[in-house]
């Protein structure tokens, strides 16, 4: 298949309700992933093997939606759409993350606040042992050059690094509804691509404290509007990543190791805080050598990494036996 192969479309088969705990699981990891900078939900999916299977159910999803108001023959496209959405997969997932959200958001804040080494220690361990998902997943070259796909991945990591260096850490108190409504669909955005951390970008526009604060107080007005933008900006964005993905694939997968690759720059434990910085700011600093503490920062490294080695072999092992 080459990198601009069309994937085939069939109609899907749904998932067993028997999977309903597991996926609910993976919702759960996917959500606690959005709540730490530098983690990118869309990298728990890979890793947890739904990432295609989300993406497309979502892209059904929003269609359904389209078809029931736009389309010309309405409730024949919407109940067509609506079939071939798996609910068994998205309904647990969304539930998991909303659970992940609503009640872990106070306290992954805390670890990452209090313990920054350690928490930058274990997610780096995960996520670089996660680069191996998108290389395994790269459907088999029948032309081109291994040079391009370098560059491809050197690029896209670059672009990461730069971007994720950006990101300030301070906060917004009370920012105006518009400025929360389009944060969050751009966010969520990040969300569905590996590597690109929504959490990091809402630190870049002063959004990260002010947004957990929020879930944690139950501000149900700031909610509905970042929600609001988060529905919208995923409408937006789902249907081009499901394209790029069926249609140019290998080097969509390319530019997501690349932004995985990138993005460890912001997982690095032991780094200066930013001059510009509040006390309490999540904002990535310069990085430097390693400095007291090291030994926990280099056991959660192992720690995170071993975990997400396991979880890479039990798929693709399942994977191959299918």
């Amino acid at each position: 298949m080459t990198e601009s192969a069309v994937v085939p479309e069939t109609e899907p088969v749904h998932r067993s309700k028997m999977l309903l705990p597991i996926d609910l699981l993976r919702g759960f990891l996917i959500g606690m992933a959005e709540l730490v900078p530098g983690v990118s939900g869309g990298t728990v999916a890979l890793v947890t093997g739904v990432y295609d299977e989300l993406i497309d159910s979502a892209s059904h999803a929003i269609s359904s939606v389209k078809r029931l108001v736009l389309g010309p023959d309405r409730l024949a496209g919407f109940s067509q759409e609506i079939r071939r959405t798996d609910w068994w997969l998205i309904g647990p997932v969304l539930v998991g993350m909303a659970a992940a959200v609503l009640t872990v958001a106070g306290v992954m804040e805390a670890f990452v606040t209090g313990h920054p080494e350690q928490a930058r220690g274990l997610f780096f361990g995960m996520v670089l042992v996660s680069l191996a998902v998108p290389l395994l997943m790269l459907p088999a070259r029948v032309k081109g050059n291994r040079v391009l796909d370098v560059v491809t991945v050197a690029v896209a990591a670059v672009v990461a690094f730069v971007l994720t260096g950006l990101a300030g850490g301070g906060a917004t108190s009370e920012p105006a509804a518009i400025v929360v409504f389009l944060a969050a669909a751009v966010a969520i955005c990040a969300l569905v691509v590996p590597g690109v951390s929504g959490s990091f970008f809402l630190l870049a526009v002063g959004l990260y404290t002010t947004t957990l604060d929020a879930v944690h107080e139950r501000d149900l007005g700031y909610i509905a509007v970042f929600g609001a933008g988060a529905i919208v900006g995923l409408a937006s964005f789902v249907q081009l990543l499901k394209y790029l993905l069926h249609n140019h694939r290998r080097i969509t997968l390319l530019v997501m190791t690349g932004l995985m690759l990138g993005s460890l720059r912001a997982l690095w434990p032991w780094q200066s805080a930013a001059e510009s910085a509040a006390e309490d700011a999540h904002g990535p600093g310069a990085l430097i050598a390693p400095y007291a503490p090291v030994a926990g920062p280099v056991l959660l490294m192992l720690v995170g990494a071993a975990i997400v080695a396991v979880l890479v072999w039990v798929e693709f092992r399942g994977k191959s036996a299918e």
